[in-house]
């Protein structure tokens, strides 16, 4: 299936996005927001959303601000400025009450506009998401690895470390390779590879997601942790997480559905942070069943 690249007008520039038209009786819209780092939208979503597609949703991808083919906004990248690109997105595009779904830094871009004043959605999916915790990272000796952490993105020395990585071939396919995003490597084919390692070659790799690093990464924890007002969220919910998720503890997402009124929870045995990549037949069942059950 063949999708269409759209450059979409928002009111600070525009927006490239992946257009998957609805196969059949067409059965709703989709939008779906990519991860940080090396990510795009068709680095993330460029195996489930054909899948959609072709059971009838028409599904939109968005670039964010500062990746894949979307140039950086005019202002700093925050949490809230990303959430704000969601109803963006939503107005030019002329969604009609799409079902959002978001993986990691997407996922909690889609749980910030869940949480919006006038925000339009039918239903909401988060994959491996963001947002759902108020450490970096959780656990025995959390505070010392926090403020580390923070210093390590604030001081810059992350920011370098990772372009360094991003632009040498064979540091970033041992990264790739290390089993943080995968199981499997093959599951990464050949075309994936590149575009991830294009993505690594871009004057701006990584400027966006540390502008964010920064913003959102506290030596005492995550700015943004939206657990405590989860509860407010009154559209159906499938939260969807690797089991092994090294980047977001899974005790997270158990945590996120508890508080969602009526989410749906499928952890992903030994499941690791890009989960609808490591696990795709299992996501795709997942999210075809979730979205079919909104009809």
């Amino acid at each position: 299936m063949d999708a269409e690249r759209r450059d979409l007008e928002v009111p600070w520039g525009h927006v490239s996005a992946w257009w998957y038209p609805p196969q059949g009786r067409p059965r709703g819209d989709v939008l779906l927001l990519h991860g940080g780092g090396l990510d795009n939208a068709s680095l993330s979503w460029g195996g489930l959303a054909p899948v959609l597609a072709a059971s009838g949703y028409g599904v939109l991808t968005p670039d964010a601000p500062g990746y894949g083919a979307t140039p950086l906004p005019p202002w700093s990248i925050t949490q809230e400025r990303l959430v704000d690109f969601v109803g963006d997105v939503i107005a030019a595009s002329g969604l009609k009450r799409p079902v959002v779904g978001g993986l990691s830094m997407g996922g909690g871009m889609a749980l910030g506009y869940a949480l919006s004043p006038g925000a339009s959605l039918r239903a909401l999916m988060v994959l491996g998401s963001y947002g759902m915790t108020d450490q970096i990272i959780p656990g025995r000796g959390a505070s010392v690895w926090n403020r580390v952490t923070a210093w390590a993105i604030h001081s810059g020395w992350l920011g370098r470390l990772e372009r360094g990585v991003a632009r040498n071939r064979l540091l970033l396919r041992w990264s790739v390779d290390s089993g943080s995003l995968v199981r499997d490597p093959a599951r990464l084919d050949a075309a994936m590879r590149d575009e991830i390692a294009r993505e690594g070659a871009s004057p701006h790799a990584f400027e966006a997601f540390e502008q964010w690093q920064r913003s959102e990464m506290l030596p005492d924890g995550l700015r943004s942790n939206y657990l405590p007002r989860l509860h407010e969220i009154r559209v159906p919910t499938l939260i969807v997480h690797g089991e092994s998720d090294q980047g977001v503890p899974v005790e997270a997402a158990r945590a996120a559905a508890v508080e969602i009124p009526g989410a749906e929870l499928v952890v992903v045995p030994g499941g690791r942070h890009w989960v609808q990549r490591d696990a795709p037949g299992v996501v795709d069942a997942a999210v075809l069943g979730f979205l079919a059950r909104l009809t």
